[in-house]
């Protein structure tokens, strides 16, 4: 049971979030699911649109709209993992000195 004074533990971060100054989680960018929900977001809207009397929308347009934005989340999912990927390979490049064990007196023979 906790008193009134004491504060709760933090809650663990779940991996690949971040903390932000406050406290508060910070979710990872992911820009393919932006554009793939966009895509799916515009169908929509103009289905209700259509729904609504206030245009028409052709039966067919839904293809052009969702496949096109699946497309291009794609292709923002693709350079989005080699901006990451190449990323983390510089930084683990800049590890790759010799250990400490094998330099100076304490050399293995």
């Amino acid at each position: 049971m906790q008193h009134a004074d004491s504060h709760p533990e933090p809650m663990p971060v779940p991996q690949g979030y971040d903390r932000d100054s406050g406290g508060r989680f910070r979710h990872p960018l992911r820009p393919a699911r932006l554009i793939a929900g966009l895509a799916a977001l515009t169908a929509a809207l103009l289905y209700a649109g259509d729904a609504a009397d206030a245009w028409h929308t052709p039966w067919f347009a839904v293809f052009p709209i969702v496949f096109g934005g699946l497309f291009l989340a794609g292709a923002a999912a693709w350079v989005h993992y080699r901006i990451r990927r190449r990323s983390a390979q510089s930084a683990s490049t800049e590890n790759m000195g010799a250990p400490a064990s094998t330099s100076g007196s304490q050399a293995i023979r």
